[in-house]
């Protein structure tokens, strides 16, 4: 029962971390997922490789699903990259609406993670 509590919390960190991967090869959708006007080719680079680094994040965590003995490492990038922003956004002056709901849904994030964390420590 654990350790498909752990694989589902999991999964659910990946769908959310999966969501800006289109970004990779569109713009647009980067501009509809933020909430932002892409003008600069600057920060399209940077946002275009965030998705990509999301990605790969993603990934780890569908892999931690499935070989459960690497879930410590998934849980800890996960909570560093969740913090991380969730920190930058409380510091960042009227947030708009698209990036109000990047922090809700990295606060689900994190709530899965803090379950997968729990499972993983009761498995151990």
């Amino acid at each position: 029962m654990i350790d498909k509590v752990l694989a589902t919390m999991l999964i659910i960190v990946a769908a959310i971390h999966f969501l800006p991967v289109v970004g990779i090869v569109s713009a647009h959708s980067l501009e509809k997922l933020y909430g932002i006007k892409l003008e600069d080719g600057n920060l399209t680079v940077l946002l275009q490789h965030r998705a990509a680094l999301f990605a790969l994040l993603g990934m780890s965590f569908v892999f931690a699903a499935f070989r459960q003995q690497y879930a410590n490492i998934a849980i800890g990038a996960g909570a560093v990259s969740v913090v991380s922003f969730l920190v930058i956004a409380k510091t960042a002056p009227n947030l708009n609406e698209a990036l109000t709901r990047v922090v809700v849904a990295d606060w689900v994030a994190l709530t899965a993670l803090g379950v997968a964390a729990i499972c993983q420590a009761i498995r151990s």
